[in-house]
């Protein structure tokens, strides 16, 4: 999806998509020239799953369909250190939504903070020595008890409930 097109722009398209009943399984991937902290912020907003610029390398770019088309969240490099020193920037929030961490277990919760973290399934089932496929049900767990819609969703509620703090290792 583009950010901007003819008649509806990408982010209203991404948003209809998103809020379909019937496209629950449809996962939208940002393909644009428009690198705006802006457009990047509304397209999370809207639903995507993922945000990639057109100068990505065309084997990359089928990585990133890949990736977002399998459920889980793909940004930019450049677009996520940007995502992030905007977060950390910002005056520290009432922590709303650390009550719903509570149904977590301490391995989903550990899961969580780790996928907040940037690491894929296989580099967290490395770090805690089970398989991706545990660590691929944790996460889908983890997505379920906090109505997560996609792992982007599920790195914001670490930040926003205080499971893993900006800047911290």
């Amino acid at each position: 999806m583009d950010v901007r097109m003819p008649k509806m722009d990408g982010l209203e398209a991404t948003r209809r998509i998103a809020s379909d009943p019937d496209l629950t399984g449809v996962r939208v991937l940002i393909l644009t020239t428009f690198e705006s902290d802006d457009y990047v912020f509304e397209a999370l907003r809207a639903g995507a799953s993922g945000f990639v610029l057109k100068d990505i390398e065309p084997v990359d770019l089928l990585r990133a369909i890949e990736v977002v088309a399998g459920g889980e969240a793909l940004l930019s490099p450049s677009v996520t250190r940007r995502l992030i020193a905007e977060f950390a920037s910002r005056p520290e929030r009432r922590r709303v939504d650390s009550v719903k961490l509570a149904d977590l277990t301490a391995r989903e919760r550990e899961v969580v903070a780790l996928v907040a973290a940037g690491k894929s399934n296989d580099e967290i089932a490395a770090q805690l020595f089970v398989s991706p496929a545990t660590i691929k049900t944790h996460v889908s767990r983890a997505m379920s008890k906090l109505y997560a819609r996609d792992r982007a969703q599920l790195v914001v509620l670490a930040y926003e409930s205080g499971l893993v703090v900006p800047g911290s290792a």
